[in-house]
């Protein structure tokens, strides 16, 4: 069975190409930065829509996976304690209020597709001192999901160090399981060029700072700093700030030659996307975007899982169906 799912919070479509392979079919896509959208336009042949807060639920289409890599942020205490102190019932409408978060939520309680992934960062889970990942979780199982969730490291699937939480969640109360990560022993030299123009070297002036920098964060007993990648090994995480000195994984050269930064091209390949797909922004763009985008390869074995978790269901045992197990807490 083709799924029909949408890509909220989509960046460049990197979960997008993960549905896709999993023979998912995309009836809905949103992103806010005009950028990212240049970039979707041209690998979909689509603009996605803008603003998902000023989207209504009702004009989004019906599908049966909601996809959406979104934005960590604090949820508000303060209506929270109201309602406790009161002895009022609340839900995911006063605890998320205000943040892109609730539009997950909103769009789920409306359409109430068959299965969600969400993707964040690691840290997600101990945001505002576990605050954040408790009102989540309570929002989506309010909501009468059965949610699942593993932090998973991408390092088997590319060279490259990423930690990111996933949460899977079925409108029905299905087992699932997370999908064995096979381990390709990616290495960086896998992904780089054999020759990149000199516009990748960093200059005397950003090299000199990037040393400095290093030194007095050694002093201080600090483990900050530049980092030198192993090319027969595996790199640091490539972020969002990339664009700013390369500093995380920068490329040792020869000759004498100050380290380089990687290109976008090599960025894309760390990220897991073929060297088919379109880059028509500038660089420091590029660096972004990809920094912000998701392992594609990782991405497309949990997107099977789920669809295989769909197609042949298996219930969870009546002691451990986390409505009752929700229900005695």
């Amino acid at each position: 069975m083709k799924y029909k799912f949408i890509d909220l919070f989509a960046g460049i479509g990197g979960i997008r190409l993960a549905f896709e392979s999993a023979g998912g079919v995309c009836v809905f896509s949103s992103e806010n930065d005009k950028y990212s959208q240049a970039t979707y336009y041209e690998n979909f042949g689509e603009y996605p829509s803008g603003d998902i807060t000023e989207i209504l639920s009702k004009d989004i289409p019906e599908h049966d996976i909601l996809c959406a890599g979104f934005p960590c942020q604090p949820f508000s205490q303060a209506g929270v304690a109201k309602y406790n102190s009161l002895g009022w019932k609340h839900g995911f409408e006063h605890e998320t209020k205000g943040t892109l978060f609730h539009d997950i939520c909103r769009i789920l309680k409306y359409h109430k597709p068959k299965a969600f992934l969400l993707e964040n960062v690691k840290n997600l889970k101990g945001h505002d001192g576990g605050k954040t990942w408790e009102v989540i979780c309570n929002s989506l199982t309010s909501l009468g999901y059965t949610v699942y969730d593993s932090v998973i490291d991408a390092a088997k699937l590319v060279p490259q160090h990423r930690e990111r939480v996933y949460i899977v969640g079925f409108k029905d109360e299905l087992k699932f399981e997370w999908p064995d990560i096979p381990d390709l022993e990616p290495r960086l030299n896998q992904i780089l060029y054999k020759r990149t123009t000199d516009r990748y070297t960093l200059t005397d002036g950003v090299w000199r700072a990037l040393k400095r920098h290093a030194k007095r964060h050694k002093s201080k007993g600090h483990g900050f700093g530049y980092g030198i990648a192993d090319r027969k090994g595996i790199s640091r995480t490539l972020s969002a700030r990339y664009y700013k000195d390369g500093a995380e994984i920068l490329i040792e050269q020869k000759n004498g030659k100050n380290p380089r930064r990687l290109n976008p091209r090599e960025c894309a390949r760390l990220m897991g996307y073929s060297d088919d797909f379109k880059i028509p922004v500038s660089d420091s763009r590029a660096y972004r975007q990809f920094g912000n985008s998701v392992v594609v390869p990782l991405v497309s074995l949990i997107a099977e899982r789920i669809v295989y978790t769909l197609d042949n269901p298996e219930f969870l045992p009546e002691q451990t169906k986390v409505s009752d197990y929700l229900a005695e807490i």
